[in-house]
């Protein structure tokens, strides 16, 4: 069952939201693909080298936005090899990318923020696989009443 698909952010939006140097040209990235078929995981790159000290934190602009259906979610997740090895993870612990996150005023950049868990450097390469997201379909409560429409970019709801 077919339920999202991967686009790229605007160049513009790109170059407004790039913190990291020599980061790969928006053209230049893949859009998140399954390694395998049976796959659960679509593999993000890291848009540039990464070099952390341990305890040392960075936000990766992945370029990709995701459009997916309504009442499912993309939840983002460390790959497996960097958390295991390197005790990689995400600094909000899971990443929630909602189905309305793709029409904000940030284009619905995927931004991903990692942390250096371990008591060594953590080097990951441009153009290194480093967090995968898996789709989820979600439910909700009898009572919801929700009316409210997103207006913001990362980390806008509720304010």
């Amino acid at each position: 069952m077919t339920v999202a698909r991967f686009l790229h952010v605007s160049a513009g939006q790109y170059a407004a939201d790039q913190c990291l140097p020599d980061a790969l040209p928006l053209t230049d990235i893949p859009l998140p693909r399954r390694a395998t078929a049976g796959s659960a995981g679509y593999d993000f790159v890291c848009t540039a080298d990464v070099a952390l000290a341990p305890g040392k934190a960075v936000t990766i602009p992945t370029g990709v936005r995701c459009e997916m259906h309504r009442d499912w979610v993309m939840m983002l997740y460390p790959r497996s090899s960097l958390g295991f090895k390197h005790q990689m993870l995400l600094a909000n612990t899971v990443g929630v990318i909602d189905s309305d996150y793709a029409y904000t005023a940030n284009e619905g950049h995927i931004m991903v923020r990692i942390i250096n868990g371990g008591d060594h450097m953590l080097q990951i390469s441009r153009g290194e696989r480093f967090c995968q997201g898996v789709f989820l379909p979600y439910g909700t409560a009898e009572e919801d009443e929700v009316l409210a429409e997103r207006t913001g970019g990362f980390g806008s709801t509720g304010k």
